[in-house]
């Protein structure tokens, strides 16, 4: 690695990704981990170290908030596997693709595992290593309609009704570090659940559900403030009016997460989304599974589920006739809405950092702005594709190609 996180250096000749512009011939300064300057044109520090960014961009470090695994490595599965090197391994992997921060996230599963896994989860958080990649936890499940469709590719026999005690055991397994949470509104209980939740500061979002209008607006009126990957996690037969898609497009105060990996979602429905939420209340999110970077193949899972990774890269569960999360990194998102929405390059980056960072309230991050943390990476755009030439986590370089 080039620099240690307390070096000073600055990047010049940058096309620095902001929300409001695009800074041609920029430069930015980090300083002891932080970004310190964010100028256009030279900027003249002689004890800073100079890195030459040859025209390519500077953005913020992707935020991803639904990181199922990666590179074989599951957050939700055991059997003993999810280790604190598994962890660190799958973190580095995922700063490759420029994420440099992600929510590991559970889902459905027995109460045993869930609690082993988030136990190691946050005894991973604390090595130094990682430099804050690992801010919190998302658990997706295992409250959520345990209907086919609906529930996706969660196990049913783990699927369960909210239930507050049980949560404050996951709770305090996870070290206080669960930050949003993806339920179904319409489970018994769930509306208090929600209050409670939001309560303590954790990010509720509504999903894999079949809830009513009335039961939206009344989780929203709760605290519910996104709908998880909307268009996806549903029955593949619904009613055309009735049904869990108009009453989350409809509210204005819902945010909604969606997957561009050109599978989960066609472009007229990214369109339309895009077109009713806008820039500020979407985030672009991965849905990315363990599967991801593994050759194409038929796969058994650890609770038995047999899973086909396509060479297109479309991830396949056969049983629900469903998608069984992604394999694509959270780039391909970025690409793709670029393409199908004719969104900014500023825009969809908005939409992977700077709007995830503030759905979690975490304001140390998320922009290319003074005071903030040098998370950033440096890319090249060819025939609309993104190249991760460079990764900072803290102004410390951990990931650099060989171009």
């Amino acid at each position: 690695m080039m620099n240690s996180e307390h070096e000073t250096f600055k990047i010049i000749n940058a096309q620095i990704v902001t929300p409001f512009q695009l800074i041609r011939n920029g430069t930015v300064l980090v300083r002891h981990g932080l970004i310190e300057v964010v100028t256009e044109g030279f900027l003249e520090i002689p004890e800073a170290k100079t890195i030459d960014a040859k025209g390519m961009f500077i953005a913020p470090g992707l935020i991803d908030n639904q990181v199922n695994g990666f590179a074989g490595v599951s957050f939700s599965l055991g059997g003993g596997d999810l280790t604190e090197e598994g962890i660190a391994r799958a973190t580095r992997e995922l700063w490759k693709t420029g994420v440099t921060t992600y929510l590991p996230t559970l889902t459905t599963n027995s109460q045993k595992m869930m609690l082993n896994n988030l136990r190691i989860l946050n005894k991973a958080m604390a090595n130094e290593e990682l430099a804050g990649s690992i801010p919190g936890f998302h658990l997706e499940g295992p409250y959520i309609n345990p209907e086919d469709g609906y529930r996706g590719a969660h196990p049913i026999q783990f699927v369960r009704l909210p239930e507050w005690v049980e949560f404050l055991e996951l709770y305090e397994a996870s070290g206080r570090h669960i930050l949003q949470i993806t339920l179904a509104p319409e489970m018994a209980g769930a509306l208090d659940f929600i209050s409670r939740c939001d309560e303590m500061g954790v990010v509720i979002a509504l999903g894999h559900h079949n809830a009513p209008t009335e039961i939206v607006t009344a989780a929203i009126d709760r605290g519910a403030k996104i709908a998880t990957h909307l268009g996806n996690g549903a029955a593949n037969m619904i009613n055309r009016h009735h049904n869990p898609f108009w009453s989350q497009l409809a509210d204005d105060r819902l945010h909604i997460s969606i997957i561009c990996d050109s599978f989960h979602l066609l472009p007229e429905e990214i369109r339309v989304f895009y077109k009713v939420k806008g820039v500020a209340k979407i985030i672009l999110t991965s849905d990315v599974t363990s599967f991801a970077t593994l050759e194409p193949g038929m796969y058994q899972t650890q609770t038995g589920e047999t899973i086909e990774l396509r060479e297109d890269g479309l991830l396949h569960y056969p049983a629900q006739k469903c998608l069984y999360g992604s394999a694509s990194p959270l780039t391909k998102s970025i690409e793709y809405i670029v393409q199908v929405t004719d969104c900014s390059l500023a825009e969809a980056i908005q939409m992977a950092s700077s709007n995830t960072a503030k759905l979690l309230g975490l304001n140390d991050r998320g922009k290319v702005e003074p005071g903030l943390r040098a998370d950033l990476i440096l890319f090249s755009l060819k025939y609309s594709k993104i190249s991760i030439h460079k990764t900072f986590v803290k102004g410390k370089i951990v990931y650099e190609s060989s171009y």
